[in-house]
């Protein structure tokens, strides 16, 4: 904020209208980034980067332009505003594009979503280079590794927002990330590899250092003499720590640009049982210390839970302004936040054990989902199942289908939601899923 309470960004809005915008909203943000990369005992890169900046979003006689500069200083960024501004009026109408209305920003939840923790803006060199000797240590306990890198990320962010709709917020986060990737030597000239990282928005809320250094070479180790699983139609147990991208690649049909643009599986499916009644998602941007947390949006849209499946049922979609218009739906908001996935009471023990026979997905392989129709094709890493129990690890496997017929088998869920992601999923459990190996 400046001295004189103004926010850079309301000034910056006051620019624009000043130059002959008829709407604008503006974000101020400062962010901070370090990265410290640490390998086979000697440190490898450090970075340290600052950056700030001002977007701009501009309404100009019924067009519609976004324009983003370094250069604050108040003389050249009034100019570059007034050239923005001119060159708005060159574009092509757009009747969809208006400033948010004040009512969607009229109710903003006043709670402490707790993201700043100052113990992270104080971070020291020593303390990064500890973390990174530890999980270098721990990552390089066995005969067979050829390599480890360990890594720690940290940072803040702040951002000021105002717009000509009344509209005035601001926000602040830090976060800390910190893990390993170890390669193995396995047979003849074949690696195994694997990794582990942790995060969030404050320390106390991490783990050991050296602790996570040792996950990450258990996990490098179970991958030891991998080999095609089997080709068949099987059940599938995917690791909490897999199925929140699983679960990412569902949902990335879920938005009103895609439904508007026909590229959406989504667009029939709202009020109807579309999937198995295991399954709820929920995006809860008040988490406190969550990654995604937030009290608005980008477009100043106040934040709020929002169910998007109940017991299997479509209740709501990811709505912005613009394409709602479009596509005539009342928006909620343009982008996801944290994703909660309802939680069952087994362990990960007990849904290999009641599996029986089947593959446990640990981590996936590249691959690609079709939002327009829900069909997919992913590669894997993980193990059969034998017995109910982890079995011999196996890879070179892709699994195949279509993510809403997926998602309709879902038969059981977890209670281990993995904590480290935007998408807090627990493991997840299908049945007649479509794979091809050996």
């Amino acid at each position: 904020m400046r001295p004189d309470g103004r926010s850079r960004a309301a000034d910056a809005v006051q620019m624009a209208l000043e130059a002959g915008a008829a709407d604008a909203f503006a974000t101020d943000s400062t962010s901070r980034d370090v990265e410290f990369s640490y390998r086979d005992g000697a440190l490898e890169k450090v970075q340290d980067s600052t950056s700030r900046s001002i977007a701009l979003e501009l309404y100009v006689a019924g067009r519609y332009s976004a324009h983003r500069t370094t250069d604050l200083e108040p003389d050249r960024l009034r100019a570059f505003i007034r050239e923005a501004v001119a060159l708005t009026r060159a574009l092509e109408p757009d009747e969809y594009r208006r400033i948010t209305p004040p009512e969607l920003f009229a109710e903003r939840p006043d709670v402490d979503l707790d993201l700043v923790d100052p113990a992270v803006e104080a971070l020291a060199r020593e303390q990064r280079l500890a973390w990174s000797a530890a999980l270098d240590e721990a990552s390089h306990a066995h005969g067979r590794v050829l390599s480890a890198t360990a890594m720690v990320f940290d940072g803040s962010f702040a951002s000021s927002e105002a717009g000509s709709n009344g509209f005035a917020g601001s926000r602040r986060s830090t976060y800390c990330w910190f893990g390993s990737s170890v390669t193995l030597r396995d047979r003849g000239d074949r690696r195994a590899e694997d990794s582990c990282f942790v995060g969030g928005t404050h320390l106390a809320d991490l783990p050991e250092a050296q602790g996570v250094g040792t996950t990450a070479l258990e996990r490098a180790v179970a991958r030891l003499d991998a080999g095609k699983g089997p080709s068949g139609r099987m059940t599938m147990v995917v690791d909490a720590r897999a199925a929140s991208m699983l679960v990412g690649r569902l949902l990335g049909g879920a938005y009103a640009q895609a439904v508007q643009q026909g590229r959406s599986f989504w667009a029939p499916l709202v009020g109807t049982r579309a999937f198995s009644e295991k399954l709820d998602i929920t995006d809860d941007p008040l988490i406190v210390r969550g990654l995604a947390s937030r009290l608005y949006d980008a477009e100043g849209i106040s934040a709020k839970v929002l169910p998007i499946v109940k017991a299997g049922v479509v209740e709501n979609l990811y709505v912005d302004t613009y394409y709602g218009r479009k596509a005539g739906m009342a928006p909620t908001t343009g982008s996801a936040s944290n994703v909660r996935v309802g939680t069952g009471t087994q362990s990960l023990a007990e849904l290999l054990r009641d599996a029986g026979e089947g593959v446990y997905v640990t981590s996936w392989l590249g691959g690609n989902a079709d939002s327009t129709t829900g069909d997919f094709s992913l590669g894997l890493r993980g193990h059969m199942i034998e017995n109910g129990a982890v079995g011999r690890p196996v890879g070179e496997m892709n699994v195949t289908g279509n993510l809403k017929t997926l998602f309709s088998r879902l038969e059981a869920v977890g209670n281990d939601p993995y904590p480290y992601a935007t998408i807090l999923s627990p493991s997840l459990v299908f049945s007649g899923v479509d794979f091809s190996g050996a």
